[in-house]
């Protein structure tokens, strides 16, 4: 194959993330009514959440299961972008104001300011905002990130507006920025999503984390072992049901497919769609979105 087929498109983004959930009810409220996300579509046992009509979670009632035990390979976080800091401190404000227990900390990242929180089902969420690509820094080809002290208090007093307090579902855009993920081992990741699936890596944490994306985006997507070390595949539980993958066009959803079985890696293919498994039993879509 040659260097373009074996990386992922420029363009490739992350589609929403699928939470399998216990209360379907319960979550809902808190996607809504905490995150400030908007319902869009609620049908039998699943419901879907987003801004501005794209979908950013996906909730699916599967009460059959329980929680998966600790140490388990699955989601650590789903990174929840959003398109300015009034929009971010409109969210967080939510949070202070009505699941303030869920909040788990804060972070100036270099490429971002971060906030952290729990839902009710333990899946993890980080609502952050991006400086410019222009701010960031690069040395070798790896992105410089750091995890630097960030007052949450102090955020919300410089970019809270009441304006976006009040009317926080719909200030703003946001988008799912990136997927965290906690696997057995940061080796077998990378074959799988830097050799096979296509990300470039832009910052490794020797081995115990490892970010990647595509077009020169700072992380896609980031797998670690700080919960999960030596986990192996996942058995069926409630947390993550699929993460989303949006690719650019026929052409580059075909070159994937190809990729993945050139790895030995079993697809699903109907043209339309690709839908694989990486070694954890973390399913993944990918999409041409609008087709």
């Amino acid at each position: 194959m040659n260097e373009t087929a074996d990386r992922l498109a420029a363009d490739t983004a992350m589609g929403a993330v699928t939470l399998l959930v216990g209360d379907l009810d319960g979550m809902t409220r808190f996607y809504r009514d905490v995150v400030t996300l908007e319902v869009l579509a609620a049908e039998g046992d699943t419901v879907s959440l987003g801004r501005g009509g794209r979908g950013l979670v996906v909730l699916r009632h599967d009460p059959a299961l329980r929680h998966a035990a600790r140490g388990s390979a699955g989601l650590f976080h789903t990174a929840i972008l959003f398109d300015s800091q009034a929009a971010l401190a409109a969210a967080l404000y939510s949070v202070a104001r009505q699941a303030p227990e869920t909040f788990t900390g804060s972070a100036d990242h270099l490429v971002s300011q971060a906030f952290y929180l729990t839902d009710p089902e333990g899946n993890g969420i980080e609502l952050y905002w991006d400086r410019a690509r222009t701010e960031w820094s690069w040395t070798h080809g790896q992105v410089e990130m750091a995890t630097l002290f960030l007052d949450p208090n102090a955020f919300l007093r410089e970019h809270l507006t009441e304006e976006a307090a009040s009317a926080a579902a719909t200030a703003g855009a946001a988008s799912i920025g990136h997927v965290h993920l906690s696997v057995g081992d940061v080796s077998t990741a990378r074959a799988f999503y830097v050799d096979a699936l296509g990300f470039d890596i832009t910052a490794a944490l020797g081995d115990q984390a490892l970010f990647v994306s595509a077009g020169g985006y700072h992380h896609h997507m980031a797998m670690n072992v700080w919960n999960s070390r030596g986990a192996g595949p996942r058995m069926p539980a409630l947390g993550l049901g699929r993460v989303d993958l949006a690719l650019p066009s026929a052409d580059a959803l075909g070159a994937l497919s190809e990729r993945l079985v050139h790895h030995g890696i079993a697809v699903r293919d109907d043209g339309r769609t690709v839908s694989f498994d990486d070694p954890w039993n973390n399913a993944l879509l990918a999409t041409i979105p609008g087709r």
